[in-house]
């Protein structure tokens, strides 16, 4: 007889293989065209809003891995709050100025110099606005969920109105000013650069000690005498005006044969082995107060190098005594001021000496050094040269280094509400909490911020200049060119004359005949991007200022996090978000960073191609993602093989509900203990699940999931729920109850499935019995919660021992395996000798199914013989189970042939076949 066609075997039309790449791009398509986010705003209208502000990528090239990292974090974090009761408004957002695209436009060979302002900024919008429609397409393929219809670009004419707003706000309050200052300045971008746009690279430079000798020693040292400087920068030399010491330092005069060199008396020991003296004397010591005012002469300028103080003067390197070119260093130009020096700077926006360094004009900076060395050994200058390997900023862009120099440029004084910004800083909640003080450390000691560039494709500076030169900045100029931004576009600045630019019949005391200039200066892209609070969150319908939260990689410390910070407090008092959350950078698999040249590069649209967008997902929440994260093939393919085990677990629980409705829930007071515990720990996965997703803390996400479908479902109670589902009668209590418990545990898993893996959780929503009569899509649901037990500790408590039990007893089995005592478990019959803790086990109903073999005795453990295995709760003897293997439900059971219809068969299933089939041909 076919006893198959009593059996329930699971049915579904959910596939075992995920085939995602085909899957997911029709999914995304189904939910624009039903306007999926703005759904998820109306079914929480009404409710609290979750604002998460998008930090915005750079509009140039396709997106990386690490982008994807961010946008699925985001996208994670809003999902999670819409299915929370929070009305969760996205915007995405590009930064659409800068350098780069220009540079890109260089690289298609438009030349900037045959062709007005106004038209290369065209070309930089027309490239911008295409490289943004090209990175939101690869965004929307990772399934992030926003209002891509209208995202925010810092080139939008409302955006630029807004930022000139903060400017002029910020300038209103004293914080915007023009200064000449020594600034990091890029050859390479012909720009003046901010701290932000600067990284380190090791650089091999030259090493010269240079001797000047004095011309007036004001009664301290004599006119025979020299001091020896130490610099890494022969190409300065030319702008030497000075040199420092330090006011607390003491100097030596030492002879060194026919030659009389001062330098710090601390180092004369180490100097005497760099220059190999023989027998150097020190014929006296000087307080280095004492210096000050002293004059020497240049090595090869007919001019005086004054020696000043200077506390920025160590003992570290060097002789002590500071080569100081006002116009090229920060300690230099402070304590040139201070001393009314010039500010020399003969270096131009190229990098070129100009004629104020006479004989060394017209060349490159860095090509200067070896005539400037070779001319130092001509005046018998040059004590000696070497080279050293040190850190040395670069331009972040071009990968060139940059220089400090002395321009005229616009500031924002960070050091006028400097205060403020600790104070807000700390009003912040900083995920992880070093972000409170790496910030802090940021700010404490900066003292202000170079806003102007140097370049074309950017928003403009909106001042105006009088006759007189002075800078005119208004609230009624302000007001005006932000109109006109808002109508026109800051284009307009650049096309259009001064006065048009002006509002009508405009005065000033500075132009009595009403003639004006305009800056031609463009802000940093920083002021742009970090204005967005303004632009965006002030004046999008359902967003505001502050943010809940601003979600960046660690970089944005310095970058985003900190310019947003700087121009809210100017100018509101506080800062834009309430909690900043930071990830770390993506690694390759060996933990190094990726480079195309390297060859171990993940390029997010091929992994999609591949395994699909919830498999990168899924690898987002797997990792640590505030600390750096490895990312590989093989990686992914780890990842991908955890995604399969999850879509095996639901596959199983929905081709065991295809009989099953809502209607036929059991209540859980009516069903057996075992379902009862099970919902006691679908209660603790949810919890779980829940607490950690409000943390952000991922990782515990996945790892709850992959447990929960290993361990609970998949070792435990799947296997021992397949009697109930595949043998017992169809409407029985114990399988409906089996059922119940599949059907809470897969909807409560798919709803918390959905932030991470979106596309998987609609398509396993799509199967659930009765799901879509609760919503079409399970991202308009809500998130699961616990289900009140009766009992419920008393029953983990019972259960726990009750399973640790189950844990000796198949180490027993195991035993016995390996003995070939027996196979399959069920060729087992378990005698249980239980000690006093483990005397329930007397009153446990269907033990033989719990442990999986067909005949359990439970005796007490005095009778327990020699041969039984010891446990700290309970001996166990196995032995061969007496009778025949039931076809139907594969025990080895007595009753198997005691009826004669059904031969093959157990009493209990004889009976089912009978009773719940008596039509069924089982021919």
């Amino acid at each position: 007889m076919d006893y198959k066609k009593t059996l329930l075997m699971p049915k579904t039309k959910f596939k075992m293989r995920g085939g995602l790449p085909m899957k997911e791009p029709k999914m995304q398509e189904q939910w624009d065209q039903e306007h999926i986010y703005e759904q998820s705003l109306k079914v929480n209208e009404g409710k609290p809003t979750f604002i998460l502000h998008d930090g915005p990528p750079y509009a140039n090239g396709n997106i990386h891995i690490g982008h994807a990292e961010n946008k699925v974090l985001k996208d994670i974090i809003n999902r999670f709050k819409s299915m929370s009761g929070y009305q969760t408004y996205y915007v995405p957002g590009w930064d659409t100025h800068g350098l780069p695209i220009e540079q890109q436009l260089a690289k298609k060979g438009i030349d900037r110099k045959k062709m007005s302002v106004a038209d290369l900024r065209e070309k930089c919008k027309e490239y911008a606005l295409g490289q943004v429609e090209q990175q939101k397409k690869q965004f929307k393929r990772l399934g992030v969920r926003g209002d891509w219809e209208h995202p925010y670009l810092t080139l939008h004419k409302a955006f630029e109105a807004e930022q000139i707003k903060v400017f002029g706000e910020m300038a209103k309050n004293g914080y915007i000013y023009k200064d000449k200052k020594t600034v990091y300045w890029s050859p390479s971008s012909e720009s003046a650069l901010a701290e932000a746009e600067i990284e380190y690279k090791d650089v091999k430079s030259y090493s010269i000690y240079v001797t000047f000798h004095v011309t007036d020693g004001k009664g301290v040292l004599n006119n025979d005498e020299e001091v020896i400087i130490w610099t890494t920068t022969p190409w300065t030399m030319p702008s030497n005006l000075a040199i420092a010491v330090n006011p607390k330092f003491e100097y030596s005069v030492v002879q060194v044969e026919d030659r009389k060199f001062v330098v710090a008396s601390e180092l004369v020991e180490t100097l005497t082995k760099t220059f190999e003296w023989n027998e150097p004397k020190v014929l006296r010591t000087v307080n280095g107060k004492a210096l000050e005012h002293v004059v020497c002469r240049h090595p090869f300028y007919d001019r005086p190098s004054l020696m000043i103080l200077g506390d920025h003067v160590t003992l570290d390197a060097g002789t002590g005594c500071v080569h100081t070119a006002p116009g090229f260093g920060a300690d230099d130009f402070y304590v040139g001021k201070k001393y009314g020096l010039d500010i020399l700077c003969p270096v131009d926006d190229h990098g070129c000496m100009t004629d104020e360094a006479p004989g060394f004009e017209g060349l490159f900076y860095e090509k200067t050094n070896e005539p400037v060395i070779e001319k130092l050994k001509q005046v018998g200058a040059l004590l000696k040269v070497g080279t050293f390997t040190h850190s040395y900023p670069h331009d972040w862009r071009t990968k060139k280094p940059v220089i400090w120099r002395a321009t005229e440029q616009w500031f924002a004084s960070i050091k006028a509400f400097r205060d403020d910004i600790l104070s807000a800083i700390h009003e912040v909640h900083w995920i992880p909490s070093w972000g409170d003080v790496r910030m802090t450390n940021m700010i404490k000691d900066r003292e202000d911020w170079c806003i102007s560039r140097q370049r074309a494709w950017g928003v403009p500076i909106p001042v105006f200049y009088g006759e007189d030169g002075e800078a005119i900045i208004t609230d009624q100029t302000i007001q005006h060119v932000a109109d006109l931004f808002r109508e026109h576009g800051s284009n307009v600045w650049f096309k259009w004359d001064v006065k048009d630019l002006l509002p009508e019949g405009f005065t000033s005391e500075h132009s009595p005949n009403g003639i004006f200039k305009k800056e031609t200066d463009i802000m940093d892209v920083w002021f742009d991007s970090g204005s967005s609070h303004q632009g965006v969150l002030t004046t999008r319908e359902g967003l505001r200022r502050p943010a809940d939260l601003y979600l960046e990689g660690s970089d944005q410390y310095r970058g985003w996090f900190n310019s947003s910070l700087a121009t809210s407090v100017a100018v509101t008092g506080h800062a834009p978000y309430k909690q900043v959350l930071s990830h770390g950078f993506t690694l390759d698999g060996k933990g190094l960073k990726m480079s195309k040249s390297v060859g171990n590069v993940i390029d997010p649209m091929k992994v999609m191609q591949q395994y699909g967008a919830d498999i990168i997902r899924l690898w987002v929440a797997s990792v640590d993602y505030q600390a750096d994260a490895r990312v590989s093939n093989e990686i992914l393919g780890q990842v991908a093989e955890v995604y399969r085990k999850i879509r095996n677990t639901v596959r199983f629980m929905l081709g065991n509900l295809n009989d099953f409705t809502v209607d036929k829930i059991v209540s859980t007071q009516d069903m057996p203990e075992l379902e009862q515990y099970m919902l006691v720990k679908l209660n603790h996965f949810i919890d779980t699940c829940l607490n950690n997703y409000n943390d952000y803390q991922f990782l515990n996400v996945y790892k709850a999931l992959q447990n929960y479908c290993s361990l609970d479902l998949s070792a435990f109670y799947m296997d021992i729920a397949k009697d109930a589902l595949y043998v017992q009668p169809k409407d029985s209590l114990v399988r409906r109850s089996a059922q119940t418990v599949l059907y809470k545990t897969v909807v409560a898993m798919t709803k918390l499935l959905s932030p991470i893996i979106p596309h998987t959780a609609e398509e396993i929503w799509q199967h659930i019995p009765d799901a879509l009569n609760a919503s079409k899509y399970v991202q308009l649901t809500d998130m699961p919660e616990k289900e009140p037990i009766v009992d419920a500790e008393a029953l983990e408590k019972k259960w726990t021992a009750l399973l640790a039990v189950r844990d000796d007893v198949f180490k027993s089995l195991e035993k016995a395996r390996d003995a070939k005592q027996i196979g399959k478990s069920l060729e087992a019959s378990v005698t249980l000798y239980a000690k006093p803790e483990t005397a329930f086990l007397k009153n446990i109903e269907d033990l033989d199914k719990l442990l999986i073999v067909s005949q359990v005795l439970v005796k007490d453990c005095e009778g327990a013989p020699e041969s039984a295995d010891q446990y700290d709760r309970l001996a166990v003897l196995v032995s061969v189970a007496e009778g025949q293997k039931c076809e139907r439900c594969w025990a080895v059971l007595p009753s198997v042939g005691e009826d004669p219809e059904h031969p093959t068969l157990c009493a209990h299933c004889a009976e089912t076949v009978q009773h719940d089939y008596p039509g069924v041909s089982l021919d």
